[in-house]
């Protein structure tokens, strides 16, 4: 891989360097090596002989010690593959989600897990969930384990590195995406998908949170696929350089993808632009689109699960109509004894807000996240908890960043 420039604009490849095939080749023929000591020859003495004492011969094992040796093997390869935790502000049955774990379960590398909101929370920001109930059900994606949460993507990266769910102490790379829609420049501040990187980065767990720069009424699920494919190489190297201690210390990457993954100018090492959406508050004539109840329902995996919060919504709202009839006739009543007979009139308005992409301005500087994206390159920004990125940390994202594409994998 080649820095991308203006006048030579190569492709990020698609493909798994040999050189990591290699490395993890290595680190599995070494732990089984470790995992099975040498037996000793007649020609060369034993650490007993050596010190002038008495060799003991070592029983040979039937078949039951070679079951168990293939045994400890297995867990020796299982022990060496790094662990990946998935989340995405998406939501569980998202495509950006599924098709992610899907890429990385196939390359057999990795021990992926996966743990995301039961539904979406795009823009739920560093928002958790305090004195309410969270419910974590288990759950498969791509064949990895999962638990779908009915919190935040900060709940979940939290919940998950709590040790209450898997078996694992603490991943080696936390990835929050594939996430619909950018989290470039202010829009960072709302994203979810953002925020799942950071709250991994708080709890001392390299971070990288992924968005594809989604156009309404245009992309499509396969972008989220393309966007993938063109993701993993940066992922991979990562997660290498992640266990050989090379990653950049003290920040999470933001990595922008352009609407076409597929035909992206490149890589770019880019800075926190300012930009953000406008905020378009639409008035409204219902609680819900139309299209919510489907979803909600479908979040449900029973029949009864989905009566059950239709009761309660019900009772909910017929005690809120009890206890508002109350508070009317008391009004009305104090005021009848006064002779002095007033209504009021409560006003209940109904907004929805919908995010407006502003047109990009001219002359912008091409380092910008923002920039970067709209005229077609992957943007990589480092950040960190405070999402902003001082000079030491951009030096070394970027030198981190030049060496991979460059193809340097020295130790």
């Amino acid at each position: 891989m080649t820095m991308s420039s203006d006048s030579d604009p190569p492709k990020l490849p698609q493909f798994v360097p040999p050189s990591l095939v290699s490395d993890l080749q290595s680190a599995l023929l070494s732990r089984r090596a470790a995992a099975s000591p040498p037996e000793a020859t007649s020609d060369e003495p034993t650490s007993e002989e050596a010190k002038g004492g008495e060799a003991t011969a070592s029983p040979v094992e039937e078949s039951p010690g070679v079951e168990s040796s293939s045994a400890d093997v297995a867990q020796s390869v299982s022990e060496t593959k790094p662990i990946v935790l998935v989340t995405c502000a998406d939501g569980i049955n998202s495509a950006g989600l599924e098709f992610l774990v899907t890429a990385l379960v196939s390359t057999g590398q990795y021990d992926v897990s996966v743990c995301a909101p039961e539904s979406g929370k795009f823009a739920s920001g560093d928002s958790i969930t305090v004195g309410e109930t969270v419910v974590a059900t288990s759950t498969e994606v791509s064949s990895a384990k999962a638990f779908q949460v009915s919190g935040t993507p900060v709940d979940c990266v939290s919940l998950a590195l709590s040790a209450a769910l898997f078996s694992w102490s603490k991943p080696t790379v936390v990835i929050s995406g594939i996430n619909k829609g950018s989290s470039c420049g202010h829009e960072s501040f709302h994203s979810g998908a953002v925020a799942g990187a950071k709250e991994a980065l708080m709890c001392g767990i390299p971070a990288i949170a992924i968005s594809l720069k989604w156009k309404k009424n245009e992309s499509q699920d396969t972008d989220l696929k393309d966007a993938v494919n063109v993701s993993m190489p940066l992922i991979q190297a990562a997660i290498r350089d992640v266990k050989k201690g090379h990653f950049p210390k003290s920040c999470f990457l933001n990595i922008g993808i352009p609407a076409s993954p597929s035909t992206n100018k490149g890589v770019r090492i880019t800075k926190q632009s300012e930009w953000r959406p406008m905020l378009s508050w639409q008035a409204t004539s219902a609680n819900r689109p139309p299209s919510v109840a489907p979803q909600f329902l479908a979040m449900h995996q029973s029949l009864g699960l989905q009566l059950a919060q239709l009761g309660r919504d019900a009772s909910a709202a017929g005690a809120a109509r009890r206890a508002n009839a109350q508070r009317k006739n008391v009004e009305v009543e104090s005021v009848a004894s006064a002779g002095k007979p007033e209504t009021k009139e409560v006003v209940k308005k109904l907004f929805r807000l919908e995010l407006v992409e502003k047109q990009q301005d001219e002359g912008l500087d091409g380092g910008l996240d923002y920039v970067a994206l709209e005229n077609g390159f992957i943007s990589v920004t480092p950040l960190d908890m405070q999402l902003r990125m001082h000079p030491e940390i951009q030096v070394s994202a970027s030198d981190w960043l030049t060496s991979i594409l460059k193809g340097d994998e020295e130790d």
